[in-house]
Parts: C-alpha cells; sequence; structure tokens
C-alpha cells in the first residue's frame, strides 16, 4: 500500500513537468486569452485600474494544483501581453514542500508595473518565490492593493479543495510569438 502511494505520487509530479509540443502559432490562443482577460475583468472589477496601468500582464486561465503528504506541485500555460496586445506564451510551473492533501484550480493573473518588470519576466528565467502574496479576487475585493517591487499577482479560485502549509515557489517560462 505504502508503494503505490509513492508510484502514485510519482505520477502526480510527473504529469506536472510534462509538457506537449507546440507546432506554432495557434489562432484559438487569442480568443483563449481574450476568454481568460474577460474573466479576470467580469470575476474581478476592482482589477479594472491594473488593466489600464499595467504596462503588461501575463494571465494563465487554468492553473492545476495537487498534493499529497509532504510534496505537490502545479502547472499551467498562459498568455503575455504588453501595452494590451499579445505578444507570446508562457507557463507556470509550482514547487512546494510541507504538509497538504487535496487538488485545486485556479486562474492566475501578474501584472507588471513598467517596461523593466515585463523585459525581466521575458527573460524566461522568471520566479515568485514564498515571500511573494498573492491576493485571492472576490467580488467585494478592497481596491487599495498596489503593486509590490512593480508586480502585483492575483489568484482567482476555480474548483477543488486543498489543505496545506506549505513554502514553495512558482517559476515562469516565456515564449514570444
Amino acid at each position: 500500500m505504502k508503494m503505490m502511494r509513492i508510484v502514485a505520487l510519482a505520477f502526480m509530479l510527473a504529469g506536472v513537468f510534462s509538457v506537449t509540443a507546440r507546432a506554432g502559432w495557434d489562432p484559438a490562443d487569442e480568443d483563449h486569452a481574450r476568454a481568460s482577460v474577460d474573466y479576470f475583468r467580469t470575476h474581478g472589477p476592482a482589477l479594472d485600474r491594473f488593466f489600464e496601468h499595467a504596462y503588461g500582464y501575463a494571465v494563465f486561465p487554468d492553473v492545476f494544483k495537487g498534493g499529497f503528504m509532504m510534496f505537490g506541485g502545479g502547472h499551467g500555460k498562459g498568455y503575455v501581453y504588453e501595452q494590451n496586445r499579445i505578444v507570446g506564451r508562457s507557463s507556470i510551473t509550482q514547487l512546494n514542500v510541507g504538509p497538504q492533501l487535496g487538488g485545486q484550480s485556479f486562474s492566475e493573473i501578474i501584472f507588471f508595473k513598467g517596461r523593466e518588470e515585463l523585459d525581466n519576466f521575458k527573460k524566461g528565467n522568471y520566479e515568485l518565490n514564498a515571500q511573494v502574496a498573492a491576493i485571492i479576487v472576490s467580488q467585494g475585493m478592497a481596491t487599495t492593493i498596489d503593486y509590490s517591487n512593480g508586480v502585483a499577482v492575483f489568484v482567482l479560485p476555480k474548483a477543488g479543495i486543498m489543505a496545506e502549509a506549505t513554502v514553495g515557489g512558482q517559476k515562469f517560462s516565456y515564449n514570444p510569438y
């Protein structure tokens, strides 16, 4: 039974790191990206000022996260905007260590206040660590939230249930169109 748990965990973590091959630009990407942005605008109207004033942003419509015992992780794909124009694709990979059990899906958006912050993200080696807090989007969300070091991160829960007390981080990739 213990061996089955270890094997199941290994397969789950392997799935987090598997990446599908892409043959280039897909016209449906822009439609999916637009729908993702509309989803955030509809469910988080307090984010309007970020959409209006940010130099750029990365939106991840579907991030899937799971954890069992002491290890967990997550993965999702998204789109990068510069000056409200889609410029590339991105992926997010999470790893965390600590007591956890369950799974969940969520959407995440990262706003970049200026060109320097977005250019740093586009270098493809961008990471957010445990010190960066993501704000959970809700209908009655305060509008006084601001950037931290030129970056603002918002999460919109979708489904699932997960209990955790973990430390981890998020790593991002970037692929221009």
